[in-house]
């Protein structure tokens, strides 16, 4: 009888000879291999075809001539097997940075982005036309949940053990072949997301997979709610890691959670699964006004925080999220805006109240504008916005100078005026010119006298 295999101990006795010694008690410790069988298959698609450039072909020329292999890998692997050109494409290959620089060096190919050398990452102008990432295969030695210590290998099985996602383990060659280590074509195929071996040991390298997993599950799957068990169970057991993952880390990830496909069932999930501290989130968010508001947006394109701001109370709620993700201050403000105007009522004259909210709204013209649309995308009024949209907002015929030129004091009483004169030509319709508006300027200077405090008047 043939002896039984232990391909554990196989392929980490491989990686211990491509290690120095100096690293063997440190790998022996921290680095588990997690297994992996071996699966290939042809690509041939439209999509395929339509990514070998000229500049890739030279790429790819470069690597053979060297004897270095090179594939494409990850995400953009993951794209081309569901037929989509990829937006970007992320290669990775046996060459360590230090040979990717002799090559490129003696082929007099530039290179640009130092910065990514000390993660193994040289990235490569072609042509002076495109721009190419090439990522040495890596093992993670020690992780703490954000960053890992990583060390180059030759072994592409090994890399694929160190990926997220079973549909983002794959590499594919440049004559069509597809290198798949954990079914990531089947799962694929069965619009199934699911993590590389063990779910709790791939969230606890780096927590920010939590999210990642939603985004991909909201790219790929068909249901909105159909998770595995085991999955949701090690995400709730492993929540409290995400205190350590940055705001702006966690807001990138949220936002294409939010715009993306299942919106209105996978937040709630999260939210069940006790993620919603650790993103800023109220405990007991409005899960019912958010799912009113995910429908009422379907097909708006509305901004993530059109979207987010619909779990919020009140305003102070929007401040406490702004202070756990760093918001952006057009999306502060677009979240306060929100939040203070979506029950207004628009009595019998929707597009007025438009105008007249336009018209006593502080900020910039545009994206004073974009903020009403954003406000009718979350009460479902696109006839409304689209009106909204096509009106031309009439100038307020009065300003400053015309004030100081009679001699108005500047203060309260100045900015009394200019707000009491803006409120008669809003009540006009706008159609009150300068010379009407000022006519009864006395009368109104001393109507906002009255109102100002005799110790502010001066």
């Amino acid at each position: 009888m043939t002896p039984s295999v232990n391909l554990t101990s196989v392929y980490v006795l491989r990686t211990i000879k491509l290690l120095s010694v100096r690293n063997l008690t440190r790998i022996s410790k921290k680095f588990y291999y997690r297994g992996g069988n071996l699966k290939t298959m042809k690509l041939e698609s439209p999509a395929f075809q339509s990514i070998l450039t000229s500049e890739l072909n030279t790429l790819v020329n470069i690597f053979d001539k060297y004897d270095h292999e090179l594939r494409i890998a990850g995400g953009a692997v993951r794209d081309l097997v569901l037929d989509m050109v990829p937006h970007d494409i992320d290669f990775a290959t046996t060459a360590t940075p230090t040979q990717m620089k002799e090559m490129f060096n003696i082929e007099k190919i530039r290179m640009i982005n130092d910065s990514g050398e000390k993660h193994g990452t040289i990235t490569a102008r072609i042509n002076d036309k495109e721009n190419f990432e090439v990522t040495t295969l890596r093992i993670d030695v020690v992780t703490d949940g954000r960053r890992a210590e990583v060390e180059f290998t030759r072994d592409w099985q090994l890399d694929a053990n160190r990926r997220d996602l079973t549909i983002n383990a794959m590499f594919l060659g440049f004559d069509g072949t597809i290198y798949d280590y954990f079914n990531g074509v089947e799962d694929l195929k069965n619009r199934r997301v699911k993590f590389v071996g063990d779910p709790v040991s791939r969230i606890q390298e780096d927590y920010l997979r939590i999210l990642r997993y939603f985004r991909f599950y909201g790219r790929i799957s068909e249901k909105g709610n159909d998770h595995e068990e085991s999955t949701l169970n090690a995400i709730k057991e492993n929540a409290s890691g995400m205190k350590i993952i940055s705001g702006e880390r966690i807001w990138m990830e949220l936002k294409k959670i939010l715009c993306g496909n299942h919106a209105r069932d996978i937040l709630p999930t999260m939210l069940q699964l006790d993620l919603a501290p650790y993103m800023g989130l109220p405990d007991k968010a409005d899960i019912e006004e958010y799912r009113t508001v995910c429908c009422a947006t379907e097909g708006l394109d509305p901004q993530p925080m059109t979207r987010l701001v619909a779990l919020l109370a009140n305003d102070d709620e929007v401040h406490l999220l702004h202070k756990r993700i760093k918001l952006s201050r057009d999306e502060l403000q677009l979240g306060s805006f929100i939040v203070n105007h979506r029950k207004d009522s628009f009595d019998n004259d929707p597009m007025k109240y438009c105008q007249f909210l336009f018209t006593d709204s502080p900020g910039e013209m545009k994206k004073l504008t974009e903020r009403i649309c954003e406000l009718l995308k979350y009460r479902g009024e696109k006839d409304l916005m689209d009106q909204f949209m096509k009106w031309e907002s009439p100038k307020f015929p009065v300003n400053g100078y015309d004030l100081v030129d009679r001699q108005i004091p500047k203060g309260p009483i100045f900015q009394g005026t200019l707000h009491e004169l803006k409120q008669i030509w809003k009540f006009s319709m706008f159609t009150k010119t300068k010379e009407e508006l000022l006519e009864n300027l006395d009368e109104i200077v001393e109507k906002v006298t009255e109102k100002v405090p005799s110790k502010k008047r001066k």
